[in-house]
This record gives structure tokens, C-alpha cells and sequence, in this order.
């Protein structure tokens, strides 16, 4: 990897997978916590205990776009990158990062 264009590729795609899996971690976790919430509320919880969990699905959700925004800009500049550097198309880190791409692409949406 002495090629610093090739580091600046592993790096980045690194982000884009970070990014796809935090985002897909926020999902599960904002449903499991509905689940845990519509529980609560089949038990006839405490009041407070409904608010509670109310405000910690709410502040989940809030995560999922601020995570989406910065997947699209990270997979936006890796994908810029790539088109900058078709020269490196051989190399593996190019080419796992196509796959980094490929596998984000249903998160975008």
C-alpha cells in the first residue's frame, strides 16, 4: 500500500462500512425498543416508565438520520474517489471498495 491513493481508499471505505452497519444497528435497535415499549404498555406499566421509554425511542430515531446524512457523504466521496483514480482499478483495495459500495447501497435508500 505505498500508494498514499490507495491508503485514502481503504480509509474511506472503512468509514462507508462503518457508517452502513451504525445505521442498520440504530434500526434494530429503535425496533427492539418498540417492542420493549408496546410491552410496557400491555402491563399496564407506570406511567413514567411509558415516557421514559417513549423519549428513548425518540432520541434512536434521531440518530437514524443524522447516520443516513453521513453515509451519503462518505459514500459519495468514496465513489468520487474511485471515479478520480480509474488508474488503480486493479488493485485490491479498489475493488473491495466497489463491493463497500455495492453492500451500502440498500442504506441509502
Amino acid at each position: 500500500m505505498a500508494d498514499p491513493r490507495v491508503r485514502q481508499i481503504f480509509i474511506k471505505s472503512g468509514v462507508v462500512k462503518r457508517y452502513a452497519k451504525e445505521k442498520i444497528s440504530y434500526e434494530k435497535e429503535a425496533e427492539k425498543e418498540k417492542q420493549r415499549l408496546e410491552k410496557f404498555r400491555r402491563e399496564n406499566r407506570d406511567e413514567h416508565d411509558i415516557k421514559k421509554q417513549e423519549e428513548v425511542i425518540q432520541e434512536n430515531l434521531m440518530m437514524i438520520p443524522d447516520c443516513q446524512r453521513k453515509l451519503r457523504a462518505a459514500y459519495d466521496e468514496l465513489n468520487d474517489m474511485l471515479k478520480n483514480e480509474k488508474d488503480l482499478e486493479e488493485k485490491d483495495e479498489y475493488i473491495k471498495a466497489k463491493d463497500v459500495l455495492k453492500e451500502a447501497e440498500p442504506e441509502l435508500a
